[in-house]
């Protein structure tokens, strides 16, 4: 098959399915999240085996696939590149950002700019700066593909611009007004919401409230049910 033909894609998750294959929920440029069954993925090497090992998360693939019902049926699968060399803890924010896609990411919406976003996120979480900075970047970018991010750099009562040295509360729908006290719990710097504005790297308190603040702009679209990537984390920091 020639590769003009086919899609570039992500594996989100996978399980089996039946006797010898998988149910694929795969991440495109073309489709955005889809279902796919890969037939016969999990027979012994001989037999096409290998696709199984391929079919992996975190994986890029170009990938195609035939059917008009709800679940298609893959058709092809082949690397694009190598894979992210998630380690560690890194791994676990991997998860957690498929998580975030599996989630909020409605079937058959198309967004290249997200995918590009997922396609820097996995290559700077494999890299030596941290998780904080590409986790915030992805965050605010999955929130602003929705229609949910609010503006971080205006004052939402005032229109003025963001202060670095004073506090806010940042909305999840209207965006930053200034903290009535300073010790407010769910207030954060002008200088955190400014770097979170301009995509800088954020270190120390500022990642703290970054996170925090993320969280709860992610809260009321995620709903009740916890993040299972988020458990495995925090289990996994316990065990350290």
């Amino acid at each position: 098959m020639s590769r003009d033909q086919l899609q570039a894609a992500y594996v989100l998750h996978r399980r089996d399915y039946g006797d010898t294959s998988l149910l694929l929920e795969v991440f495109t440029a073309a489709r955005g999240r889809l279902p796919l069954v890969a037939k016969g993925a999990r027979r012994g090497r001989r037999a096409g085996g290998s696709q199984a090992a391929l079919l992996q998360p975190f994986t890029p693939l170009l990938i195609a696939w035939r059917g008009r019902g709800e679940v298609c049926t893959l058709t092809h699968a082949e690397p694009a590149d190598r894979a992210a060399a998630l380690a560690g803890e890194a791994i676990y924010c991997g998860f957690y950002v498929n998580e975030l896609l599996l989630r909020l990411l409605g079937r058959d919406e198309a967004d290249e700019v997200l995918f590009g976003a997922y396609q820097r996120a996995l290559a700077e979480l494999a890299g030596p700066d941290g998780a904080d900075t590409p986790l915030r970047r992805f965050e605010l970018s999955l929130l602003e593909q929705l229609g949910y991010r609010p503006p971080l750099d205006r004052d939402a009562d005032s229109g003025a611009a963001v202060q670095p040295q004073l506090r806010y509360v940042c909305e999840p729908e209207r965006g930053p007004v200034r903290a009535a006290r300073a010790d407010d719990p769910s207030a954060v710097s002008g200088a955190t919401l400014l770097a979170l504005h301009h995509g800088h790297s954020l270190v120390g308190a500022g990642a703290r409230e970054a996170r925090d603040l993320l969280r709860r702009l992610l809260a009321p679209h995620l709903g009740e049910k916890p993040l299972r990537s988020r458990a495995l984390f925090t289990a996994r920091r316990r065990r350290a």
